[in-house]
């Protein structure tokens, strides 16, 4: 049953697979796994950190909203998993997992999944930089948040 959803801490990757997997008497042959994690190194600047901000309930039912808008012939099930708050260099942040009857499906699936997490649900990324506080927008563009003091 595909979902999307909040969460507050890392995924049961096997868990997840094990209840996906059940698909396989369908004729599933693949379950493609896209995991993104806070990156140290942007621009050849060192990230410190990335703060996710996210409007609930909204945010959890829009990525269950594109799970299951996503769901299509030849692909079984979808899950999209976000996770939110303060994360470190190394944290992962995005699960996407698609069952689909073959790999070369599943992974064209996850890639336009990704590419409508990065846009649609109100998620909102900072990133704590050795040069600065930056806004991060799904096209991968950043803008530089000003100072408190407007300085």
């Amino acid at each position: 049953m595909p979902e999307g959803r909040v969460v507050d801490e890392d995924i049961d990757l096997n868990k997840v697979v094990e209840e996906m997997s059940r698909h396989a008497e369908d004729g599933m042959g693949a379950i493609v796994v896209f995991i993104g994690f806070v990156k140290g190194d942007i621009e050849g600047r060192k990230v410190s950190k990335l703060d996710y901000s996210v409007y609930e309930p909204y945010t959890s039912k829009k990525l269950d909203e594109i799970a299951k808008e996503e769901m299509d012939e030849g692909v079984y099930d979808i899950r999209i998993y976000h996770k939110h708050g303060s994360l470190n260099v190394g944290d992962k942040t995005l699960y996407i997992l698609v069952a689909a009857k073959g790999r070369k499906l599943g992974f064209e699936k996850a890639s336009k999944v990704l590419e409508r997490v990065k846009f649609e649900p109100p998620i909102f990324k900072l990133e704590y930089r050795e040069d600065g506080e930056y806004w991060v927008f799904g096209d991968g563009s950043r803008l530089k948040r000003e100072s408190k003091s407007g300085r």
